[in-house]
């Protein structure tokens, strides 16, 4: 039979004071602000095949949505944080590349082939994305920029890595 460890055991195995220097934050998820967060997260949710976190689901047709009012996070297959929508009362629309409202952020979609981007263009556009860009015949990098129903530029390129 094992002897349980005694303190000076114990002790002798803790971890180092954590420091800025032995440590780093973990980026948990991208945020994105909208004036109606339960319709973009919906968007993302369909383009993305992501899942509500519990809890974040649409209620019944005819139920408050507090969540939806709120704060809504979207989760991977695997079950890990994505996408979060906080829900704003105003937000300037985004003009890039033409126009005074810079795009701040911008999220990178890939897919394989230009086959695959082909037809996720499609696909992106029925569920109310914008085309702004279309690089779709670029030889090296092809891709197409879209704004999302809330005015949010993301990309979907082809990916060689």
């Amino acid at each position: 039979m094992l002897a349980k460890p005694g303190p000076r055991q114990l002790r002798a195995r803790k971890a180092p004071p954590v420091t800025a220097e032995n440590s780093s934050p973990e980026l948990r998820q991208v945020v994105l602000d909208s004036t109606n967060a339960r319709s973009l997260a919906e968007f993302y949710r369909q383009l993305l095949g992501f899942e509500y976190r519990p809890g974040h689901e649409p209620p019944a047709a005819g139920e408050p949505d507090p969540a939806g009012e709120d704060w809504l996070n979207l989760w991977d297959r695997a079950g890990h944080p994505r996408l979060a929508f906080q829900q704003v009362s105003v937000m300037p629309e985004v003009t890039w590349p033409n126009g005074p409202v810079h795009q701040q952020l911008h999220l990178d979609l890939a897919v394989r082939t230009k086959a695959e981007l082909d037809a996720q263009h499609e696909r992106t556009q029925e569920l109310g994305a914008r085309l702004i860009e279309d690089r779709s015949e670029d030889s090296e990098e092809p891709l197409r920029v879209y704004a999302d129903p809330a005015g949010h530029p993301f990309c979907i390129y082809v990916s060689r890595a």
